[in-house]
Protein backbone atom coordinates (compact mmCIF):
# COMPACT_ATOMS: atom_id res chain seq x y z
CA UNK A 1 0.00 0.00 0.00
CA UNK A 2 0.83 3.38 -0.61
CA UNK A 3 2.73 5.79 2.23
CA UNK A 4 0.53 8.55 3.52
CA UNK A 5 0.88 11.76 1.24
CA UNK A 6 0.70 15.04 3.18
CA UNK A 7 0.50 17.13 -0.20
CA UNK A 8 3.25 19.81 1.75
CA UNK A 9 3.98 20.27 -2.25
CA UNK A 10 1.37 21.83 -2.59
CA UNK A 11 1.32 25.65 -2.59
CA UNK A 12 4.95 25.32 -1.14
CA UNK A 13 7.41 28.08 -1.81
CA UNK A 14 10.39 26.70 -3.20
CA UNK A 15 14.03 28.33 -3.15
CA UNK A 16 16.32 26.90 -5.98
CA UNK A 17 20.15 27.04 -5.18
CA UNK A 18 22.44 26.57 -8.62
CA UNK A 19 25.68 25.23 -6.44
CA UNK A 20 28.21 26.69 -8.77
CA UNK A 21 27.47 30.03 -8.05
CA UNK A 22 26.06 30.11 -4.29
CA UNK A 23 28.98 30.07 -1.81
CA UNK A 24 32.33 28.70 -1.91
CA UNK A 25 33.98 27.68 1.20
CA UNK A 26 37.11 25.65 0.20
CA UNK A 27 38.41 28.79 -2.01
CA UNK A 28 38.45 26.89 -5.51
CA UNK A 29 36.05 29.59 -6.76
CA UNK A 30 33.38 27.58 -6.71
CA UNK A 31 30.63 27.10 -5.05
CA UNK A 32 30.17 23.86 -2.99
CA UNK A 33 27.44 21.99 -0.98
CA UNK A 34 28.71 23.12 2.17
CA UNK A 35 28.44 26.37 1.24
CA UNK A 36 24.62 25.82 0.38
CA UNK A 37 24.04 24.13 3.95
CA UNK A 38 26.04 27.16 5.68
CA UNK A 39 23.60 29.25 4.10
CA UNK A 40 20.42 27.44 5.17
CA UNK A 41 19.60 29.42 7.83
CA UNK A 42 19.48 32.72 5.89
CA UNK A 43 16.69 30.62 3.26
CA UNK A 44 14.63 29.15 6.20
CA UNK A 45 14.37 32.92 7.30
CA UNK A 46 12.73 33.79 4.05
CA UNK A 47 10.22 31.82 4.88
CA UNK A 48 10.41 29.06 1.98
CA UNK A 49 9.08 25.72 2.14
CA UNK A 50 12.24 23.52 0.68
CA UNK A 51 15.20 24.17 -1.23
CA UNK A 52 15.80 22.94 -4.77
CA UNK A 53 19.68 21.65 -5.53
CA UNK A 54 20.60 22.07 -9.59
CA UNK A 55 22.67 18.92 -10.06
CA UNK A 56 26.04 18.14 -7.89
CA UNK A 57 26.46 14.45 -9.41
CA UNK A 58 30.23 13.44 -11.05
CA UNK A 59 29.99 15.46 -14.18
CA UNK A 60 32.73 16.28 -16.69
CA UNK A 61 30.85 19.28 -16.62
CA UNK A 62 30.90 20.07 -20.01
CA UNK A 63 27.30 21.50 -19.53
CA UNK A 64 28.04 22.19 -16.08
CA UNK A 65 26.37 19.07 -13.69
CA UNK A 66 23.36 18.54 -16.08
CA UNK A 67 25.98 16.03 -18.20
CA UNK A 68 25.79 13.33 -15.37
CA UNK A 69 28.98 10.58 -15.45
CA UNK A 70 27.08 9.16 -12.30
CA UNK A 71 24.10 9.50 -11.01
CA UNK A 72 24.88 8.05 -7.24
CA UNK A 73 27.90 9.97 -6.38
CA UNK A 74 28.63 13.96 -5.61
CA UNK A 75 31.01 15.32 -7.57
CA UNK A 76 34.19 16.65 -6.01
CA UNK A 77 34.00 20.09 -7.27
CA UNK A 78 31.08 20.38 -4.69
CA UNK A 79 31.67 17.90 -1.77
CA UNK A 80 30.95 14.70 -0.99
CA UNK A 81 27.87 12.08 -0.30
CA UNK A 82 28.75 13.02 3.71
CA UNK A 83 28.68 16.78 2.68
CA UNK A 84 25.35 15.81 1.10
CA UNK A 85 23.69 13.77 4.11
CA UNK A 86 25.10 16.71 6.36
CA UNK A 87 23.37 19.46 3.94
CA UNK A 88 19.70 17.18 4.35
CA UNK A 89 20.20 16.62 8.23
CA UNK A 90 20.55 20.41 8.55
CA UNK A 91 17.73 21.36 6.35
CA UNK A 92 15.24 18.77 7.93
CA UNK A 93 16.18 20.51 11.08
CA UNK A 94 15.25 23.93 9.71
CA UNK A 95 12.15 22.80 8.56
CA UNK A 96 13.18 22.87 5.34
CA UNK A 97 12.38 20.13 2.57
CA UNK A 98 15.09 18.94 0.07
CA UNK A 99 14.40 18.53 -3.60
CA UNK A 100 17.23 17.41 -6.08
CA UNK A 101 17.44 17.81 -9.64
CA UNK A 102 17.44 14.53 -11.98
CA UNK A 103 18.63 14.88 -15.17
CA UNK A 104 17.19 11.45 -16.25
CA UNK A 105 16.87 11.35 -20.60
CA UNK A 106 20.56 11.68 -21.50
CA UNK A 107 24.00 11.25 -19.40
CA UNK A 108 27.69 12.46 -20.16
CA UNK A 109 29.33 11.12 -22.88
CA UNK A 110 32.09 9.77 -19.70
CA UNK A 111 29.59 7.94 -18.26
CA UNK A 112 30.60 4.00 -17.74
CA UNK A 113 27.20 3.20 -19.48
CA UNK A 114 28.16 4.74 -22.52
CA UNK A 115 31.72 3.90 -22.77
CA UNK A 116 30.52 0.66 -23.03
CA UNK A 117 27.53 1.29 -25.21
CA UNK A 118 29.75 2.76 -27.59
CA UNK A 119 32.43 -0.21 -27.98
CA UNK A 120 30.49 -2.23 -30.70
CA UNK A 121 26.70 -3.58 -31.14
CA UNK A 122 26.57 -6.72 -29.69
CA UNK A 123 27.80 -5.51 -25.45
CA UNK A 124 25.42 -5.64 -22.93
CA UNK A 125 24.69 -2.09 -23.37
CA UNK A 126 24.56 -1.85 -26.50
CA UNK A 127 20.87 -0.37 -26.66
CA UNK A 128 20.51 1.79 -23.74
CA UNK A 129 21.58 5.19 -25.99
CA UNK A 130 19.67 5.60 -29.08
CA UNK A 131 21.54 4.44 -31.92
CA UNK A 132 20.76 4.40 -35.89
CA UNK A 133 22.45 3.61 -38.68
CA UNK A 134 23.37 6.41 -41.22
CA UNK A 135 21.25 7.79 -44.87
CA UNK A 136 22.73 5.80 -47.86
CA UNK A 137 24.36 9.06 -48.61
CA UNK A 138 26.30 9.58 -44.95
CA UNK A 139 24.01 11.72 -43.54
CA UNK A 140 22.29 11.49 -39.95
CA UNK A 141 19.12 8.99 -39.76
CA UNK A 142 16.72 12.15 -39.89
CA UNK A 143 15.79 16.05 -39.27
CA UNK A 144 16.28 16.07 -35.64
CA UNK A 145 17.53 19.16 -34.28
CA UNK A 146 19.75 19.90 -31.08
CA UNK A 147 18.48 22.26 -28.97
CA UNK A 148 21.77 23.84 -28.68
CA UNK A 149 22.28 23.82 -32.45
CA UNK A 150 22.72 21.99 -35.35
CA UNK A 151 21.86 18.43 -35.97
CA UNK A 152 20.81 16.45 -32.95
CA UNK A 153 22.96 13.44 -34.68
CA UNK A 154 26.64 12.67 -33.72
CA UNK A 155 28.48 9.86 -35.16
CA UNK A 156 30.40 7.47 -33.55
CA UNK A 157 33.43 6.10 -35.37
CA UNK A 158 33.50 2.75 -33.13
CA UNK A 159 29.78 1.83 -34.13
CA UNK A 160 30.06 3.35 -37.32
CA UNK A 161 26.32 4.98 -36.13
CA UNK A 162 24.95 8.21 -35.02
CA UNK A 163 23.52 8.42 -31.51
CA UNK A 164 20.99 10.78 -30.43
CA UNK A 165 21.53 14.23 -28.62
CA UNK A 166 19.10 16.44 -27.60
CA UNK A 167 21.99 18.81 -26.26
CA UNK A 168 25.59 18.77 -26.18
CA UNK A 169 26.74 15.88 -28.32
CA UNK A 170 28.66 15.08 -25.52
CA UNK A 171 25.30 14.61 -23.86
CA UNK A 172 23.83 11.09 -25.46
CA UNK A 173 19.90 10.41 -25.30
CA UNK A 174 19.06 7.12 -23.25
CA UNK A 175 17.04 4.72 -24.74
CA UNK A 176 13.98 4.30 -22.64
CA UNK A 177 12.71 2.46 -24.73
CA UNK A 178 15.33 -0.49 -23.55
CA UNK A 179 13.34 -1.49 -20.03
CA UNK A 180 16.46 -1.99 -18.44
CA UNK A 181 17.28 1.74 -19.09
CA UNK A 182 14.59 2.84 -17.12
CA UNK A 183 14.79 0.01 -14.56
CA UNK A 184 18.30 1.53 -13.89
CA UNK A 185 16.94 4.51 -13.58
CA UNK A 186 14.61 4.17 -11.25
CA UNK A 187 17.25 2.22 -9.00
CA UNK A 188 18.94 5.20 -9.48
CA UNK A 189 16.13 7.21 -7.96
CA UNK A 190 15.67 4.75 -5.02
CA UNK A 191 18.88 5.57 -3.97
CA UNK A 192 18.70 9.20 -3.22
CA UNK A 193 15.11 8.39 -1.62
CA UNK A 194 17.01 6.48 0.40
CA UNK A 195 19.20 9.18 1.49
CA UNK A 196 16.61 11.19 2.63
CA UNK A 197 15.53 13.47 -0.41
CA UNK A 198 12.15 14.61 -0.33
CA UNK A 199 11.51 14.88 -3.80
CA UNK A 200 13.00 15.19 -7.30
CA UNK A 201 13.01 17.73 -9.94
CA UNK A 202 12.85 16.40 -13.13
CA UNK A 203 15.27 18.36 -16.15
CA UNK A 204 13.22 18.25 -19.62
CA UNK A 205 10.48 15.86 -18.03
CA UNK A 206 8.93 15.45 -21.90
CA UNK A 207 12.53 14.22 -23.34
CA UNK A 208 12.56 10.69 -22.22
CA UNK A 209 11.25 8.85 -25.42
CA UNK A 210 11.69 9.19 -28.71
CA UNK A 211 10.05 7.85 -31.98
CA UNK A 212 10.90 4.83 -32.50
CA UNK A 213 10.29 5.20 -36.16
CA UNK A 214 12.62 7.93 -35.93
CA UNK A 215 10.01 10.42 -38.25
CA UNK A 216 10.96 13.40 -39.40
CA UNK A 217 9.48 16.53 -37.37
CA UNK A 218 7.64 18.55 -39.46
CA UNK A 219 8.67 22.08 -40.06
CA UNK A 220 7.22 24.76 -37.69
CA UNK A 221 3.62 26.39 -38.52
CA UNK A 222 5.08 29.56 -36.62
CA UNK A 223 5.70 32.82 -38.60
CA UNK A 224 8.04 33.75 -35.62
CA UNK A 225 10.00 31.09 -35.46
CA UNK A 226 12.04 31.71 -39.08
CA UNK A 227 12.96 34.68 -37.55
CA UNK A 228 14.70 32.84 -34.18
CA UNK A 229 18.35 32.67 -33.59
CA UNK A 230 18.02 29.08 -33.15
CA UNK A 231 16.91 27.18 -35.97
CA UNK A 232 15.86 24.70 -33.09
CA UNK A 233 12.50 26.92 -33.15
CA UNK A 234 11.22 26.03 -36.73
CA UNK A 235 10.35 22.40 -36.35
CA UNK A 236 7.26 20.97 -34.38
CA UNK A 237 9.00 18.47 -32.19
CA UNK A 238 6.38 15.99 -32.31
CA UNK A 239 8.66 12.71 -33.19
CA UNK A 240 11.38 13.83 -30.88
CA UNK A 241 10.19 14.39 -27.33
CA UNK A 242 6.67 14.25 -25.55
CA UNK A 243 5.63 11.03 -26.66
CA UNK A 244 2.75 9.39 -25.36
CA UNK A 245 5.31 5.85 -24.29
CA UNK A 246 6.25 8.87 -21.70
CA UNK A 247 3.24 8.88 -19.50
CA UNK A 248 3.66 5.02 -18.37
CA UNK A 249 7.13 5.74 -17.31
CA UNK A 250 5.70 8.65 -15.10
CA UNK A 251 3.32 6.39 -13.41
CA UNK A 252 6.43 3.62 -12.51
CA UNK A 253 8.21 7.13 -11.24
CA UNK A 254 5.04 7.83 -9.14
CA UNK A 255 4.68 4.13 -8.08
CA UNK A 256 7.98 4.41 -6.80
CA UNK A 257 7.78 7.49 -4.81
CA UNK A 258 4.72 6.63 -3.28
CA UNK A 259 6.09 3.92 -1.68
CA UNK A 260 8.32 6.69 0.40
CA UNK A 261 6.29 9.16 2.96
CA UNK A 262 5.75 12.97 2.00
CA UNK A 263 7.67 12.98 -1.20
CA UNK A 264 7.47 14.66 -4.41
CA UNK A 265 7.88 15.68 -8.20
CA UNK A 266 8.33 18.42 -9.98
CA UNK A 267 8.42 18.13 -13.72
CA UNK A 268 10.20 20.81 -16.27
CA UNK A 269 8.29 20.62 -19.25
CA UNK A 270 10.69 21.35 -22.21
CA UNK A 271 10.01 23.97 -24.97
CA UNK A 272 7.18 22.35 -27.15
CA UNK A 273 5.24 25.97 -28.26
CA UNK A 274 3.37 27.44 -25.47
CA UNK A 275 0.01 26.05 -25.48
CA UNK A 276 0.98 22.62 -26.66
CA UNK A 277 3.36 23.31 -23.16
CA UNK A 278 0.38 23.61 -20.97
CA UNK A 279 -1.25 21.25 -22.42
CA UNK A 280 1.81 18.88 -21.29
CA UNK A 281 1.78 20.39 -18.08
CA UNK A 282 -1.57 19.50 -17.58
CA UNK A 283 -1.74 16.20 -18.60
CA UNK A 284 1.43 15.14 -16.89
CA UNK A 285 0.08 16.28 -13.70
CA UNK A 286 -3.10 15.26 -13.82
CA UNK A 287 -5.40 11.92 -12.32
CA UNK A 288 -2.90 12.25 -9.56
CA UNK A 289 -0.37 9.08 -10.85
CA UNK A 290 2.31 10.97 -12.61
CA UNK A 291 3.87 14.22 -11.16
CA UNK A 292 3.13 16.13 -7.92
CA UNK A 293 3.41 19.58 -10.01
CA UNK A 294 5.14 20.99 -13.40
CA UNK A 295 6.28 23.86 -14.57
CA UNK A 296 6.92 25.20 -18.65
CA UNK A 297 9.19 28.42 -19.82
CA UNK A 298 5.62 30.22 -20.32
CA UNK A 299 6.20 32.54 -17.57
CA UNK A 300 10.10 32.34 -18.18
CA UNK A 301 9.86 34.02 -21.50
CA UNK A 302 7.41 35.85 -22.94
CA UNK A 303 6.75 39.79 -22.80
CA UNK A 304 5.77 39.91 -19.47
CA UNK A 305 3.33 42.38 -17.62
CA UNK A 306 -0.09 41.75 -16.21
CA UNK A 307 -2.09 40.54 -19.32
CA UNK A 308 0.71 38.11 -20.36
CA UNK A 309 0.87 36.90 -16.73
CA UNK A 310 -3.22 36.17 -16.25
CA UNK A 311 -3.00 34.83 -20.32
CA UNK A 312 -1.16 32.11 -19.44
CA UNK A 313 -2.30 31.39 -16.33
CA UNK A 314 -6.11 31.12 -17.76
CA UNK A 315 -5.09 28.93 -20.49
CA UNK A 316 -3.35 26.69 -17.67
CA UNK A 317 -6.55 26.72 -15.81
CA UNK A 318 -8.93 26.12 -19.02
CA UNK A 319 -7.25 22.74 -19.28
CA UNK A 320 -5.24 21.95 -15.54
CA UNK A 321 -8.89 20.13 -13.77
CA UNK A 322 -6.86 17.82 -10.97
CA UNK A 323 -3.43 18.55 -12.14
CA UNK A 324 -1.24 21.40 -9.99
CA UNK A 325 1.40 24.05 -11.54
CA UNK A 326 4.32 25.01 -10.22
CA UNK A 327 5.14 28.68 -11.04
CA UNK A 328 8.69 30.30 -11.82
CA UNK A 329 9.77 33.63 -13.48
CA UNK A 330 13.84 33.27 -12.87
CA UNK A 331 16.25 30.18 -13.22
CA UNK A 332 19.70 28.73 -14.30
CA UNK A 333 18.50 28.46 -17.78
CA UNK A 334 16.84 32.00 -18.64
CA UNK A 335 17.57 35.99 -18.25
CA UNK A 336 16.68 37.19 -14.85
CA UNK A 337 13.66 38.78 -14.85
CA UNK A 338 13.77 41.52 -13.40
CA UNK A 339 15.80 42.60 -16.99
CA UNK A 340 13.34 40.08 -19.08
CA UNK A 341 10.55 42.34 -17.96
CA UNK A 342 12.13 44.81 -16.21
CA UNK A 343 14.28 46.15 -18.74
CA UNK A 344 17.83 47.83 -17.81
CA UNK A 345 16.92 49.70 -14.73
CA UNK A 346 14.05 48.22 -13.32
CA UNK A 347 11.86 50.07 -10.45
CA UNK A 348 12.42 48.82 -6.93
CA UNK A 349 8.49 48.89 -6.45
CA UNK A 350 7.88 47.23 -9.76
CA UNK A 351 10.35 44.15 -8.40
CA UNK A 352 8.14 43.78 -5.29
CA UNK A 353 4.69 44.14 -7.51
CA UNK A 354 6.34 41.55 -9.85
CA UNK A 355 7.30 39.08 -7.14
CA UNK A 356 3.96 39.54 -5.28
CA UNK A 357 2.44 38.77 -8.49
CA UNK A 358 4.01 35.21 -8.63
CA UNK A 359 4.03 34.20 -5.08
CA UNK A 360 0.35 34.74 -5.16
CA UNK A 361 -0.82 32.30 -8.44
CA UNK A 362 -2.33 29.72 -7.80
CA UNK A 363 -0.23 26.60 -7.36
CA UNK A 364 3.65 25.82 -6.02
CA UNK A 365 6.11 28.51 -6.42
CA UNK A 366 9.64 27.98 -7.11
CA UNK A 367 12.15 31.33 -6.22
CA UNK A 368 15.98 31.36 -7.93
CA UNK A 369 18.75 32.65 -5.64
CA UNK A 370 18.99 36.05 -6.16
CA UNK A 371 15.49 37.17 -7.11
CA UNK A 372 14.53 37.90 -3.55
CA UNK A 373 17.66 40.28 -4.14
CA UNK A 374 15.91 41.88 -7.19
CA UNK A 375 18.84 40.93 -8.99
CA UNK A 376 19.34 41.95 -12.85
CA UNK A 377 20.80 40.27 -15.41
CA UNK A 378 24.66 40.46 -15.32
CA UNK A 379 26.83 41.30 -17.88
CA UNK A 380 29.38 38.65 -18.32
CA UNK A 381 32.24 39.43 -21.27
CA UNK A 382 32.42 37.31 -23.93
CA UNK A 383 35.75 36.48 -23.07
CA UNK A 384 34.69 35.05 -19.68
CA UNK A 385 31.34 33.43 -21.07
CA UNK A 386 31.44 29.63 -19.46
CA UNK A 387 28.04 28.55 -21.54
CA UNK A 388 28.44 26.58 -24.50
CA UNK A 389 24.93 27.55 -25.74
CA UNK A 390 25.84 31.48 -25.48
CA UNK A 391 29.46 30.85 -26.87
CA UNK A 392 27.77 29.23 -29.79
CA UNK A 393 25.14 31.50 -30.65
CA UNK A 394 26.73 35.01 -29.37
CA UNK A 395 26.73 37.94 -29.93
CA UNK A 396 22.62 37.27 -30.81
CA UNK A 397 21.91 35.56 -27.91
CA UNK A 398 24.57 35.67 -24.94
CA UNK A 399 23.72 32.50 -23.31
CA UNK A 400 22.89 31.45 -19.90
CA UNK A 401 25.87 33.62 -17.76
CA UNK A 402 24.15 36.41 -16.96
CA UNK A 403 21.75 34.72 -14.63
CA UNK A 404 24.63 32.36 -12.99
CA UNK A 405 26.40 34.36 -11.85
CA UNK A 406 27.66 34.32 -8.18
CA UNK A 407 25.42 35.22 -5.16
CA UNK A 408 26.50 38.57 -3.62
CA UNK A 409 26.26 38.32 0.31
CA UNK A 410 28.40 41.44 1.07
CA UNK A 411 29.06 44.27 -0.65
CA UNK A 412 32.15 45.36 1.47
CA UNK A 413 34.03 41.64 0.68
CA UNK A 414 35.95 40.77 -2.19
CA UNK A 415 34.09 38.79 -4.53
CA UNK A 416 30.64 39.93 -2.86
CA UNK A 417 32.11 37.65 -0.14
CA UNK A 418 30.91 34.45 -2.51
CA UNK A 419 34.80 33.86 -2.55
CA UNK A 420 37.90 34.12 -1.64
CA UNK A 421 39.48 33.30 -4.79
CA UNK A 422 38.66 34.39 -8.55
CA UNK A 423 35.03 33.25 -9.29
CA UNK A 424 34.01 30.95 -12.05
CA UNK A 425 31.99 33.57 -13.52
CA UNK A 426 32.66 37.50 -12.50
CA UNK A 427 30.53 39.47 -10.22
CA UNK A 428 28.43 41.65 -11.75
CA UNK A 429 29.33 45.49 -9.91
CA UNK A 430 25.53 46.12 -10.12
CA UNK A 431 25.10 43.23 -7.68
CA UNK A 432 27.11 44.83 -5.03
CA UNK A 433 24.80 47.31 -3.98
CA UNK A 434 22.10 44.73 -4.04
CA UNK A 435 24.21 42.58 -1.61
CA UNK A 436 22.39 40.89 1.04
CA UNK A 437 24.56 42.72 4.14
CA UNK A 438 23.27 45.50 2.19
CA UNK A 439 19.80 44.70 1.65
CA UNK A 440 20.00 43.63 5.33
CA UNK A 441 20.11 47.03 6.38
CA UNK A 442 16.98 48.88 4.21
CA UNK A 443 13.65 47.55 5.39
CA UNK A 444 11.88 49.00 2.15
CA UNK A 445 14.55 46.65 0.15
CA UNK A 446 13.11 43.81 -1.97
CA UNK A 447 14.78 41.32 0.50
CA UNK A 448 12.63 42.93 3.25
CA UNK A 449 9.50 43.12 1.10
CA UNK A 450 10.13 39.25 0.51
CA UNK A 451 10.49 38.21 4.23
CA UNK A 452 7.63 39.80 5.49
CA UNK A 453 5.36 39.24 2.00
CA UNK A 454 6.55 35.86 2.43
CA UNK A 455 5.45 35.47 6.78
CA UNK A 456 2.03 37.01 5.44
CA UNK A 457 1.20 34.47 2.51
CA UNK A 458 1.76 31.55 5.37
CA UNK A 459 -1.16 32.99 7.02
CA UNK A 460 -3.33 32.85 3.83
CA UNK A 461 -5.15 29.65 3.47
CA UNK A 462 -6.33 30.99 -0.08
CA UNK A 463 -2.92 31.61 -1.31
CA UNK A 464 -1.91 27.81 -0.34
CA UNK A 465 -4.38 26.30 -1.85
CA UNK A 466 -7.28 28.28 -3.38
CA UNK A 467 -8.74 28.22 -6.62
CA UNK A 468 -8.05 31.16 -9.10
CA UNK A 469 -10.18 33.29 -10.80
CA UNK A 470 -9.83 36.78 -12.59
CA UNK A 471 -10.99 40.22 -13.36
CA UNK A 472 -10.80 41.91 -16.90
CA UNK A 473 -8.74 44.86 -15.35
CA UNK A 474 -6.64 45.47 -18.69
CA UNK A 475 -3.48 45.34 -19.58
CA UNK A 476 -1.28 46.16 -16.71
CA UNK A 477 -3.26 45.27 -13.62
CA UNK A 478 -3.40 41.76 -12.34
CA UNK A 479 -6.86 41.02 -10.29
CA UNK A 480 -8.39 37.74 -9.13
CA UNK A 481 -9.43 36.16 -6.55
CA UNK A 482 -8.17 33.21 -4.59
CA UNK A 483 -10.47 31.06 -2.47
CA UNK A 484 -10.81 28.39 -0.31
CA UNK A 485 -14.03 26.99 1.64
CA UNK A 486 -12.77 29.48 4.74
CA UNK A 487 -11.90 32.12 2.64
CA UNK A 488 -12.31 34.46 0.00
CA UNK A 489 -8.95 36.59 -1.08
CA UNK A 490 -8.95 39.54 -3.63
CA UNK A 491 -5.52 40.10 -5.04
CA UNK A 492 -4.93 43.39 -6.95
CA UNK A 493 -1.38 44.42 -8.35
CA UNK A 494 -0.69 47.26 -10.28
CA UNK A 495 2.57 46.53 -12.33
CA UNK A 496 2.35 49.53 -14.17
CA UNK A 497 4.19 52.86 -13.47
CA UNK A 498 1.18 54.65 -13.71
CA UNK A 499 -2.59 54.88 -11.79
CA UNK A 500 -4.67 52.34 -12.14
CA UNK A 501 -8.76 51.97 -11.63
CA UNK A 502 -10.42 49.25 -11.22
CA UNK A 503 -14.52 49.09 -11.44
CA UNK A 504 -15.48 47.32 -8.18
CA UNK A 505 -19.29 47.95 -8.61
CA UNK A 506 -21.55 45.22 -7.59
CA UNK A 507 -18.51 43.72 -5.64
CA UNK A 508 -19.18 42.28 -2.12
CA UNK A 509 -17.79 44.43 0.29
CA UNK A 510 -13.99 44.46 0.47
CA UNK A 511 -11.93 44.47 4.03
CA UNK A 512 -8.66 44.82 3.28
CA UNK A 513 -5.79 42.88 4.62
CA UNK A 514 -2.62 44.29 3.90
CA UNK A 515 -1.34 47.20 2.34
CA UNK A 516 -4.82 49.05 2.39
CA UNK A 517 -2.53 52.65 2.71
CA UNK A 518 -1.68 52.08 -0.69
CA UNK A 519 -5.10 52.14 -2.69
CA UNK A 520 -8.16 54.05 -2.12
CA UNK A 521 -11.84 52.60 -2.46
CA UNK A 522 -15.40 53.83 -3.13
CA UNK A 523 -18.42 52.21 -3.95
CA UNK A 524 -17.51 51.87 -7.24
CA UNK A 525 -13.91 51.99 -7.93
CA UNK A 526 -10.23 50.98 -6.47
CA UNK A 527 -7.53 53.18 -7.40
CA UNK A 528 -4.09 51.55 -7.31
CA UNK A 529 -1.28 54.02 -7.26
CA UNK A 530 1.95 52.46 -9.33
CA UNK A 531 2.70 49.54 -8.62
CA UNK A 532 0.27 48.87 -5.90
CA UNK A 533 -0.46 45.66 -4.35
CA UNK A 534 -3.74 45.40 -2.45
CA UNK A 535 -5.52 42.40 -0.71
CA UNK A 536 -8.81 42.36 0.62
CA UNK A 537 -11.34 39.42 2.09
CA UNK A 538 -14.94 39.59 0.66
CA UNK A 539 -18.11 37.93 0.96
CA UNK A 540 -18.92 35.00 -1.07
CA UNK A 541 -19.78 35.09 -4.74
CA UNK A 542 -23.71 35.73 -5.13
CA UNK A 543 -26.13 32.82 -4.40
CA UNK A 544 -23.11 31.02 -2.22
CA UNK A 545 -23.40 31.22 1.66
CA UNK A 546 -20.68 33.12 3.53
CA UNK A 547 -17.80 31.15 4.57
CA UNK A 548 -16.05 30.67 7.76
CA UNK A 549 -13.74 33.29 7.54
CA UNK A 550 -10.07 33.63 9.77
CA UNK A 551 -9.34 37.37 11.05
CA UNK A 552 -6.43 38.66 9.73
CA UNK A 553 -4.70 41.62 11.28
CA UNK A 554 -3.83 44.14 8.24
CA UNK A 555 0.07 44.39 7.72
CA UNK A 556 2.14 46.97 5.58
CA UNK A 557 4.53 44.88 3.03
CA UNK A 558 5.99 48.54 1.54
Amino acid sequence: MAARQTDWWRGAVIYQIYPRSFLDTNGDGVGDLAGAADKLDYIAALGVDAVWLSPFFRSPMADFGYDVSDYRDVDPLFGSLDDFDRLVERAHALGLRVIIDQVLSHTSDAHPWFTESRADRVNPKADWYVWADPEPDGSPPNNWLSVFGGSAWAWDSRRRQYYLHNFLASQPDLNYHHPEVSAQILDDIAFWLERGVDGFRLDTVNFYFHDVQLRNNPASDDPAAYDATNPYAMQRHVYDKTRPENIGFLKRLRTLIDGYDDRALMGEVGEVGADTALAVMAEYTGGGDKLHMAYTFDLLSGDGGAAYIRDTVQALEARIKDGWPAWAMSNHDVMRVATRWGGDDPDREWIKATLAALLCLRGSICIYQGEELGLPEAEVPYERLQDPYGINFWPEFKGRDGARTPMPWRADAAHAGFSGAEPWLPVDPRHMGRAVNVQDADPRSVLAFCRRFLAWRQTQPALRDGTIAFEATGDDVLCFWRETEAQRLLVAINLSGAQARIDTAGWPPLTPVAEAEAARQDDTALILPPFARFFATAGPPPGRAEPARRPVRPIAMS
